[in-house]
């Protein structure tokens, strides 16, 4: 009985109920068409026909046709009662075909076949035992005609036809109903799995525009398809235009990853790899810049400034797909640097505070022992040792100086810093304190420009550059440069560029590493103190190559990218 009884259940159950109505209707619609079809024949055999035959025919047809129409508008403007109405729909028709079928003489018609209509449209729609009652009908309908024509006439007449047209529409209705059950069962189960995935997707979207780890859907030929905000975020892609159909090739800055991505590729064709699956690390900055090193997590603008990103490579394993897909998962791992760095410096801290007590104490006892010897000393030999001891231990203050720098936190200016102002001030202090010639740094205008930024910290920085410039430039007029520009996403930008030899790749890469020095008379934290006090401000400090229109060829320079002044 259940079997029997499902089609009813999913006629009335869902969206399965919209899809029997819409069949209904195609039974209506198709009803007049037949009824046109009849009158069509009616009027290509008018001859054959005698008298009231052809009258009582046209009749049947005009009345069948009228039924139709009200019918179809029935279906069409009052969904409601569905069995009912399909009840209604074939009893007319198994009605005005009967009527058509006795009154022009019965099997010998042909109109017989008529009745596989109706049959067929309420084995479709309706349940197991409604479509064999249908049937059972039209075979007492067709049995009770021919057993009047074999008593009201002395022809000789078989019932062989008749039972052959019974049998027949039994097998038809009973193979279509439950061909019909069995597609609206998968129709019913299509449309829970469709609603299921809907749901699934919508869950889907929602934890991937959530989640924090970036997600970039790509092609083999690195077209992105998908990205998620985390990542339209990490890569600084803002419009449309750049986060669909875009190739990661195409989009400057995103180099490193298109690079990495082909890497990948490459691996996973060669056969035998085996490091395919290790995550890669690419550093990311809005600008074609190869030559930047470092990242930082600045607030602010349109994007960090630099952001340091582990990427791993899935492939998307499916026979239906057209073609391949890979998805690219990013890990923005600045702000661990950054918290790493903030343990550092904690370290750094507890370690000033353990240097003051333990070294400088102990250092300054050495060197007010150097000086009174030094006042008794008079052959040459013991001055000359005594020398070496005093450099060495203002060498140990000047180390033990840049050390306890790094614990001073930078304070927050609500007030911005003129920039003007504080390289004035700073050009007249190595005019008086070093012997500096006043053409000696060329200083661009600088008076437009205010930063957010500790004015002692950014002190020590320009000091600490210029000082650097002054070790290696020619000393013409004009060979330290000192100007400003603006940068990238409104950030500005303060570039210290001298006419001293080009710092090389080699020395390059180690530039900002602490107690790395070319210097005998350094200490190597000069530049690592620069870069920390600039984290500290919201800045960063790199060594870059840029091109500039009047000079040819990129020239080295070191940059203060300052973070973006929100209030402005």
């Amino acid at each position: 009985m259940a079997s029997i009884r499902a089609p009813m259940r999913a006629s009335l159950a869902g969206d399965t109920r919209a899809t029997f109505w819409r069949t209904l209707q195609t039974f209506a619609l198709t009803r007049t068409v037949i009824v046109v079809v009849l009158l069509a024949y009616l009027g290509f055999n008018a001859g054959k026909l005698v008298g009231e035959s052809e009258i009582l025919y046209w009749k049947i047809c005009v009345a069948y046709q009228i039924t139709a129409l009200g019918l179809l508008l029935l279906s069409l403007y009052w969904r409601r009662r569905f069995l009912m109405q399909l009840v209604v729909q074939i009893a007319v028709d198994i009605s005005a075909i009967s009527l058509l079928y006795f009154s022009l003489g019965g099997l010998k018609t042909g109109l017989a076949i008529l009745f596989l209509f109706p049959l067929a449209g309420g084995a479709i729609l309706a349940p197991l035992i409604l479509a064999l009652f249908f049937v059972s009908v039209v075979t007492l309908i067709l049995l009770a005609e021919n057993g009047y024509r074999l008593l009201s006439t002395n022809a000789d007449m078989s019932s062989t036809q008749v039972a052959l047209y019974c049998t027949a529409f039994f097998v038809v209705i009973y193979a279509i109903n439950r061909l019909a059950d069995r597609l609206i069962k998968q129709e019913s189960l299509a449309l829970e799995r469709g609603k299921a995935l809907h749901v699934q997707q919508a869950i889907n979207r929602l934890v991937i525009a959530d989640m924090g780890d970036g997600i970039v859907v790509v092609d083999r030929k690195g077209r992105m398809l998908t990205v998620n905000p985390a990542a339209s975020r990490m890569l600084g892609l803002l419009n449309a235009a750049e986060r669909s159909q875009g190739r990661l090739s195409e989009l400057a800055w995103l180099a490193p990853i298109a690079d990495a991505f082909s890497n990948w590729k490459a691996q996973t064709d060669a056969p035998g790899t085996a490091t395919a699956d290790k995550p890669a690390y690419v550093l990311i900055k809005y600008r074609d810049d190869s030559t930047l090193q470092g990242s930082t997590t600045i607030l602010g603008g349109r994007r960090e400034l630099a952001t340091h990103l582990k990427l791993r490579f899935a492939r998307v394993e499916s026979d239906g797909l057209p073609e391949e897909r890979v998805v690219i998962f990013l890990q923005d791992v600045t702000e661990i640097e950054n918290q790493a760095q903030q343990l550092k410096l904690a370290s750094m801290g507890r370690l000033t505070a353990s240097i003051a007590h333990e070294v400088r104490n102990p250092l300054s006892a050495i060197s007010h022992a150097a000086s009174l010897l030094a006042e008794d000393v008079q052959e040459k030999g013991q001055q000359r040792l005594l020398g070496i001891v005093d450099e060495n231990v203002a060498r140990l203050n000047r180390m033990i100086e840049d050390i306890l720098k790094l614990s001073r936190k930078a304070h927050q200016y609500h007030e911005p810093l003129q920039l003007a102002l504080l390289i004035d001030d700073l050009l007249r202090e190595l005019q008086e304190m070093h012997g500096v010639g006043s053409d000696l740094i060329e200083v661009g205008d600088m008076q437009p420009y205010s930063v957010r930024f500790d004015p002692l910290h950014l002190r020590e920085i320009l000091m600490n550059l210029l000082t650097n410039a002054l070790r290696y430039a020619s000393g013409k007029p004009g060979s330290i440069r000192l100007y400003a520009v603006p940068g990238p996403a409104h950030r500005l930008e303060l570039h210290v560029q001298d006419d001293g030899p080009q710092i090389s790749s080699a020395i390059r890469a180690h530039l900002f590493e602490p107690f790395y020095t070319t210097s005998s008379k350094g200490t190597g934290l000069g530049l690592y103190l620069a870069r920390e006090l600039c984290l500290n401000n919201g800045a960063m400090l790199n060594y870059e190559y840029r091109s500039e229109e009047d000079r040819g060829q990129p020239t080295g320079r070191f940059v203060i990218s300052f973070a973006v002044d929100e209030t402005a």
